[in-house]
């Protein structure tokens, strides 16, 4: 009986058969594609050092993003506060732990202390009204870094 019902749905949509699929979340249009989560050599808090370990953030869209008052935190709650800034499409920035002079492809969090954990963490990427939009966790003492 079931057969016979499959083969009428298939001849009244024309020949085609149609197979329902799950329904797939779409993926943000701004990403974290990167955390480099335990910066090369000894940590000694230099700022070559905490410029090591940082995240990289990407506009996966065909238009410019502004990204202006969003954060990106770890799971403690250390919080980068983006300014004025645009993504333009396909592009990313890097956020360096450390000081420096930012430009349009990276910013520097400012800070004299390191914030990613070297063995487990999450960067969460929140708008400016607090919405999730992406989020990346690792946990290993395998690599240096986690592609998300």
């Amino acid at each position: 009986m079931r057969r016979r019902s499959l083969i009428a749905a298939v001849l009244l949509t024309g020949g085609l058969a149609v197979v329902a699929q799950p329904a797939q979340a779409a993926a943000p249009a701004v990403q974290i594609t990167k955390v480099y989560y335990d910066s090369p050599g000894v940590d000694r808090r230099g700022n070559a050092s905490l410029n090591g370990e940082y995240v990289v953030v990407k506009n996966m869209t065909k238009k410019t993003v502004s990204v202006e008052d969003w954060t990106l935190r770890d799971r403690t709650g250390y919080r980068y506060t983006f300014g004025a800034m645009v993504i333009k499409p396909g592009r990313t920035v890097t956020v360096r732990t450390g000081q420096g002079d930012g430009g349009t492809s990276t910013v520097y969090w400012g800070r004299r202390a390191y914030v990613w954990n070297n063995d487990t963490d999450t960067a969460y990427l929140r708008r400016a009204d607090g919405k999730l939009v992406d989020s990346c966790s690792y946990d290993s003492t395998r690599y240096d870094y986690k592609n998300c």
